[in-house]
């Protein structure tokens, strides 16, 4: 079984993309399964049993930082998908904040972006995008092919290595260019002992254990503070 972890911003067309791609895998007879990690809510595991029938779960993180529960359960994630004896699982994570990158030394990683949030962009996606294996570049057909070239030497600026491929989250075109790019994906072996291509944020704040309360009498822990002082000089 080949794992696959997809990062992206919200609305960026993750679930597009996978969808498509997963249609390609399925014409060449490969069997895939998929897990959505989200917050609060999700029916994206529906959309994969509805249109595609195929085996897919969820997991919603509440009230922890979603990027801890992926990494704290990605281990019986991959689990799950073997029992599925499926060629391909794809985990999805959240499309949150830029400070982490869910993606695993060792274990293929796609970061989707869309060609509409601007050209600082990808500068700001941080290691989601700097440390990806491949960059999915999803609406170019709905800005000009000088925006789209732009845009893509920004990602190239940021992260040198990775593949960078448009695809259109609608239609699916160009989504048999990753395809390709996945047949050189390795099988996923055990996770245990494999490490985060990025550390995570230290979540030991008051506020992390349920604390709503404004001022510093309330605040305890890993507390950060502004530099008045410097940011005015």
């Amino acid at each position: 079984m080949k794992l696959v972890t997809i990062a992206g911003a919200p609305s960026a067309g993750k679930t597009a993309v996978t969808l498509h791609l997963i249609r390609q895998l399925d014409k060449d007879g490969k069997r895939s399964a998929a897990v959505k990690f989200d917050t609060l809510g999700t029916t994206d595991d529906q959309i994969y049993r509805e249109r595609l029938g195929i085996p897919a779960i969820q997991g919603l993180s509440d009230y922890l930082c979603p990027d801890h529960y992926f990494v704290s359960n990605l281990e019986e994630a991959c689990a799950w998908g073997k029992k599925q004896e499926v060629d391909f699982l794809f985990v999805e994570t959240a499309g949150l904040c830029y400070r982490c990158a869910p993606h695993v030394k060792g274990v293929p990683a796609i970061t989707i972006i869309d060609n509409l949030g601007g050209m600082e962009a990808p500068r700001k996606m941080g290691p989601a995008l700097i440390l990806a294996d491949v960059v999915v570049v999803t609406k170019s057909d709905i800005v000009s092919q000088a925006e789209k070239e732009v845009f893509a030497h920004r990602i190239s600026q940021v992260n040198k290595t990775a593949r960078i491929v448009h695809v259109n989250g609608l239609t699916g075109t160009g989504v048999l260019h990753l395809r390709r790019i996945s047949e050189t994906w390795p099988e996923a072996n055990a996770l245990e002992g494999l490490s985060l291509r990025y550390s995570m944020p230290a979540s030991i704040c008051s506020y992390c254990t349920g604390e709503t309360r404004i001022g510093k009498r309330f605040q305890s822990g890993n507390v950060e503070k502004l530099l008045l002082e410097e940011n005015a000089a």
